[in-house]
Parts: structure tokens; sequence; C-alpha cells
């Protein structure tokens, strides 16, 4: 007995001492310098949470034959994932997280919940876990593009359908069904129902909204984490997953806030159809430019404003966009970038590359801190943004984008869009940006588009 409680001792001792550690850990993600090291503080707390479970349990080995597992899964998905897949990867993770959690309610179910609160934490916990899986697999197809269903689909107003009376049913299982005790037949209901309905809950959300909810759904998955270690009275786990909650659900707001949007309008109005007048009617005609004759303009441009998006990490163009902004630095113009905070996929995206590009992130800035003297820009190269850059968002009030925060790029005194094509954004919007007198369009794959320029200025 006094073994049991020496053990017992030590794993929470241990668990206060991984805590201290995520919450170091987390904060150093803060900055791009200690990034790394809290990326492995907080990997370090983990395994030694892990481990340190270990103690006390009859077969350990089954425990370990699992963390063994996963590690490898990890490892292996960490070394061959592309830069441009990352918004997949965490959307999956995301998912994987809210399984582990579902599976926990669901196990403790079974186990006969002893009070009244521990069943509607296990409800709570198998709804917020089963809504953040399915709905995590779902935001993984629309950020791969390999699941492409209309917001006004039947299929997607039957899953949104599903999705309400889930709600209902999770509502009904919390404050009336504890009182009668839940047959396994309603339960399994209910396990259906959310998992039907995270599906309801991502499939009427466009693709111009992905960022916000791929950090939603980490806010899920770790607030399903925290009631998960209430059932189980783990300390460790309510403390990490209340920070990934509250910090998924920070990141959220202030993601909903840089496109002047309400979450609630994310979430269940989303962007007007893109098939609207004012994107199909035809706005002008469009000025390329070669690489050559870009070259001549930039070699004598005084300040230069890059401005990123999703395109480059397609392109995987951030290491030949960092190394003209090197070679224009070393010509005497002042270089920055100017980066969205929902430019990307997911938020930090252009940070992410940039960073890998070994970009300083001295001259990275935000909207705020460059529309101001935007003007006195002489060249804005815009290589694949488009709705971050769209002026409809402050020059058209009719426009479904219209007071979403933008970079204000049209302002400069050239304007270079790096595209394949015409097409509009994420949001289904077109981009007037195009059009415009300043603008110069240069077709292409943006890495070759970037390369070539590269050249032009060793030659």
């Amino acid at each position: 007995m006094i073994f049991s409680i020496d053990i017992s001792a030590l794993q929470n001792i241990t668990y206060i001492f991984s805590s201290i550690l995520f919450i170091s850990g987390i904060k150093m993600l803060g900055k791009e310098s200690t990034a790394v090291k809290g990326n492995l503080l907080s990997a370090i707390a983990m395994l030694v949470a892990v481990g340190v479970t270990c103690i006390g349990i009859i077969n350990p080995l089954i425990l370990f034959a699992g963390v063994l597992m996963g590690a490898i899964v990890g490892s292996l998905i960490a070394l061959k994932v592309k830069m441009t897949s990352i918004p997949e990867m965490v959307a999956l993770f995301n998912g994987f997280g809210g399984l582990a959690t579902f599976l926990i309610a669901w196990s403790e179910f079974n186990n006969q919940p002893e009070s009244i609160f521990q069943s509607s934490l296990i409800m709570i916990t198998l709804a917020i876990g089963g809504i953040t899986f399915t709905g995590s697999i779902v935001a993984y197809g629309k950020l791969s593009e390999r699941l492409k269903i209309a917001k006004t689909s039947i299929i997607t107003k039957i899953f949104t359908t599903i999705f309400y009376i889930s709600i209902s049913f999770l509502l009904y299982s919390i404050f009336i069904t504890p009182f009668l005790a839940p047959s396994f037949e309603f339960f399994i209901v209910l396990l259906v129902l959310v998992l039907l309905g995270g599906i309801g809950f991502v499939l009427p959300i466009g693709g111009g909204d992905m960022p916000v909810v791929i950090s939603l759904l980490n806010s899920f998955s770790g607030i399903a984490a925290a009631f998960a270690g209430l059932i189980l009275l783990n300390n460790v786990l309510i403390v990490a997953g209340s920070l990934v909650g509250a910090s998924g659900l920070i990141l959220t707001i202030i993601m909903a806030k840089a496109m002047n949007r309400s979450i609630n309008n994310i979430l269940f109005v989303g962007y007007a159809s893109s098939k609207s007048k004012s994107n199909i009617e035809e706005q002008g005609e469009v000025n390329p430019i070669s690489v050559s004759d870009a070259y001549l303009i930039l070699e004598n441009a005084s300040s230069v404003l890059i401005v990123p998006g999703y395109g480059m990490a397609v392109a995987q163009a951030q290491h030949s966009v960092r190394e003209l902004g090197e070679l224009l630095e070393e010509n005497g113009t002042d270089v920055k970038y100017g980066i969205h905070p929902v430019a990307g996929r997911m938020p930090g995206h252009m940070n992410v590359l940039l960073a890998e590009a070994n970009v300083s992130y001295d001259i990275l800035a935000e909207p705020e801190d460059v529309n101001p003297s935007m003007d006195a820009v002489d060249v804005a190269l815009v290589i694949g943004a488009n709705d971050v850059v769209n002026p409809s968002a402050t020059e058209e009030p009719g426009s479904p984008i219209y007071g979403m925060p933008i970079i204000e790029a049209h302002n400069a005194k050239t304007v270079f869009v790096l595209k394949r094509s015409m097409s509009s954004g994420f949001a289904g919007v077109q981009n007037p940006l195009f059009f415009k007198t300043n603008t110069r369009m240069l077709f292409g794959d943006a890495k070759e588009s970037i390369s070539g320029l590269v050249s032009e200025f060793k030659d």
C-alpha cells in the first residue's frame, strides 16, 4: 500500500514537472530564435509524462509498443511530408488527437460511469473528440483539394442537418439520460451521430476559411484532451489539453479578426457564392511582363515588398525567393516581406516556409506595418497570393470579402503578380488587382520565374 502511494506521488510530481516544461515550450514557440527548442522541450515533456504513466501498469509493454509505433509513424511522416503539405498534416494530427479522446470516452463508458458528473464528462468528451476527428478528415480533404463538394449540395445539407441533430442529441444525453442510466444502444446512436456531425460541421465551410478552421479544430482537440484528463483524473492531460485548447482558441480569434469577420460568420455563413455578377463580369485587360523586363524594373527599385501566398508554397519557391531578396539587398534595395495572417492554408504558413529558407524574421512585416507606407514602395512582388491582396476588400462594398483587412499591394508604384493563370483565390472571388494599370502579370511557375530573376541579377 505504501509502495503504491509512493508511485502515485512520483507520478504527480513528474506530471507537474512535465506541465512546467509544456508551458515553457509553448512560450518559446512565440519567437523564431527559440521555436525549435520550444518544440523539442514540449516533446520531451510528453515523453516524460508518458514514461512515468507506465509505472504501475500491469503490462507496460503494450503501452511501450504503442509509443514505439506512434514514434515510427510520426517520424516517417515528418521526414517525408513536403512543406506544402504541412496544413494537411496538421489537420490529420488534430484528427488523431480527437480520435484518441473519443476512444478514451468510449472505453470509460464501457466501464460504467460511477456518477452523473462522470457520465456527462464522457458524453462531452465523446462528442468533441468525434467531431474533431471527422471534421479534421474533411478539412484534410479540402486542403488537399481531394474533396470538392459545393456548399449548396444536397450532401452538404444532409450532413449539416445531422450535425445539428447530433448537438441536440448530445444536450439530451447530458441533461436527461444521466438520470435514466443510458443504455448501450443509446450511446451507440450518439457515437454515430457525432462522427457524422463532424463531417457536417466542416463540410459547408469554404476553403478560404480553412486557416481559421484548422486552428479551431486544434483547440477542440486540446479541449477534448482536457476533458479526458478529468475523466481519468490525470493532471498532465488536463494541463496539456487546457494549454492547447486555450492557445488554439486565442489563435482562432486572432485569425478571425485578421479577416474582419466573426467566428459565427466563418462557421455558419461563409463567403458568398463566387458566381455573383461582380465576379463574372469582364474587368479589363491584363498587362503581362517578361522576366527580363521585370528584372530591369527591380534592378532600379529602391524598395521592394515581397508578398508570399499559397502559390509560393505550391511551387516550393521559398529558397529562390530568399536568394532573390538577398540579391536585391546587395543591389542597395530595401527589402521587406509582407505576411498576412491568413495567407496560405494554415496559421503561420508563410512564416514556416520562409523560416525554412532562413529568411530573417526581422524583415517580416504584418499588413498594419506596411500599408501606411505602401505608396512609397517601388515594387510589390506578389508571389501566388490572391485573396489577401484583393482590393475588393477595400473598394467594393458589395464584394463577399469587403471589410477583410488585406495587404494593400495595389497602392505600390508597380505591382508584379506571379501566377500560373487568372484563376481566383480560395474564396472564389475574382481579383481586380490583376487588371489595374500599375500591375504587371508574370505568368508561369513561381519558382521558375523567381529563378529567372535570380539568374538575371547574377549575370
